[in-house]
């Protein structure tokens, strides 16, 4: 998962603004590329990498090893529903490749407006999604798993039931990739 979400991370983190100090949780860490991605962007910064598999947390602690040493990096086994950390804790929250496997799409969402900053924002990248280059494949992913395959405008709602603002969808549209980056409203 390292290597093949990589490219679509990178195409995805582009033009977000990571701060260099800011507060960035990643849910969904998978292997812990992206928590190395964020930690190198925010480089006075923390990254906090969560997922429910406590294999995919040994990976990604083993990856960042050097930046957990350095007290830059945690990772946690834990489910976006119930995410172990105070409400407004966080600058940015990304999703990469993981949110069409939550459980719960408006639990999860819900749990990421809580845990971000007034003004935080998220992303959510993905390389598959319904009405994209790879959708011919969605009704078979469908049937066969739990994935939550959504179109633009079901992704774009998805962060509005959350409450999020100025919620804007990019489509890489040769690649299939897609990236929905919304914002907590300031009080």
């Amino acid at each position: 998962m390292n290597r093949r979400h990589s490219r679509v991370t990178d195409w995805g983190l582009e033009g977000t603004g990571v701060g260099e100090r800011d507060a960035i949780l990643d849910v969904g860490c998978g292997g812990g590329r992206t928590v190395r991605k964020l930690a190198a962007l925010a480089k006075h910064g923390t990254v906090r990498g969560v997922d429910y598999s406590s294999a995919s947390v040994a990976a990604s602690r083993r990856l960042n090893r050097d930046l957990i040493e350095q007290g830059r990096v945690e990772i946690e086994e834990a489910s976006v529903s119930a995410l172990p950390y105070p409400s407004e804790t966080f600058d940015l929250v990304t999703a990469v490749e993981t949110h069409f496997w939550w459980q719960d799409l408006d639990a999860g969402m819900r749990d990421v407006f809580r845990v971000l900053k007034p003004g935080g924002r998220v992303v959510v990248i993905a390389e598959f999604y319904n009405g994209g280059r790879h959708a011919k494949y969605a009704g078979k992913l469908a049937r066969f798993t739990t994935m939550a395959i959504l179109d633009i405008e079901q992704h774009k709602a998805m962060l509005e039931r959350a409450d999020f603002a100025d919620v804007v969808v990019r489509e890489e549209q040769q690649r299939g990739w897609i990236r929905v980056v919304g914002t907590k409203p300031t009080r």
